[in-house]
């Protein structure tokens, strides 16, 4: 059943913002929760799609550090609007629940830094599985994500073929990040590792002031893509100079709203252009 009342903002992000918070209504949409079955139990989602429309396009939105609470659920309400069978499958179930923390470094240590690549990419599968069942159209599939899921877009892209993805500020270095510092041999592989085995192209969406993802990481990332395979080279990143991390995230102070319009608007070119070659 819809569940359109609920309005938690994790609280390990920090205080609210609410002048910025951005509401999107589910008129004109089918919304709910829903379980997933996945290889060793079902995870929840929540899903968004245009009422009444026929195999309309699937898009996994990936949630940010902070699961899957009211900022991820508006997104997909977003991109429902623009015509995609949006989903966000919970990817955090099996290792806790992001809702509980009130400490982003907390949150991190004792909750993300325990979550595989691997189940992710499982996880995502099935979740393609499911919403193929439900009439999403597979073959138009896209992924996008932000923070910790815009560094599981990038993966995800190269686990699997799909028509675009779009990764939002999610690491593309570990061993030059802070945060995996002393769990490297947990995450052998990150973004810049897989540039050659990339299947699907990438629209990075990078703040230049980011304090988690250095400006020469960024700049050494679009150098790399261009030595990579096909869809690395098709690839692209774009760097906000003034922005910082979580640019696009409305309910918080880090946002900015000319970067996450500009984001926005190439976010659904880069969708519609790839999904009509």
């Amino acid at each position: 059943m819809p569940n359109e009342n609920v309005k938690f903002f994790n609280p390990a992000a920090g205080p609210l913002q609410e002048e910025t918070v951005i509401v999107t209504s589910v008129d004109g949409l089918a919304v709910g929760d829903v379980d997933i079955p996945a290889q060793d139990r079902t995870i929840s989602a929540y899903f968004a799609r245009p009422a009444g429309q026929p195999d309309p396009p699937l898009l996994l939105l990936l949630c940010e550090a902070f699961g899957v609470h009211e900022h991820i659920r508006d997104v997909v309400r977003r991109f429902a609007k623009e015509g995609y069978f949006a989903v966000a499958p919970d990817l955090m179930v099996r290792q806790g629940n992001p809702e509980s923390f009130n400490d982003i470094s907390v949150l991190v240590q004792d909750l993300l830094l325990k979550i595989p690549d691997d189940q992710v990419m499982t996880d995502l599968d099935s979740t393609v599985q499911w919403a193929e069942e439900q009439g999403a159209n597979i073959l138009q599939a896209s992924v996008t994500g932000f923070c910790w899921g815009g560094r599981w877009t990038w993966l995800y892209a190269s686990h699997r073929k799909l028509n675009a993805a779009v990764a939002w500020y999610g690491i593309l270095d570990g061993r030059r990040s802070d945060i995996f510092r002393g769990v490297l041999d947990r995450y052998p592989k990150h973004p810049i590792d897989l540039i050659g085995s990339l299947q699907t192209p990438v629209l990075g969406l990078y703040g230049g002031s980011d304090d988690a993802i250095s400006l020469a990481t960024i700049k050494d990332m679009q150098a790399a893509l261009q030595e990579g395979s096909e869809a690395a080279k098709r690839s692209e990143i774009q760097i906000y100079l003034e922005a910082g991390h979580a640019f696009v995230a409305d309910y918080r102070s880090s946002y900015r709203k000319t970067a996450a319009l500009d984001g926005w608007n190439r976010c659904l070119a880069w969708l519609r252009e790839l999904r009509s070659l």
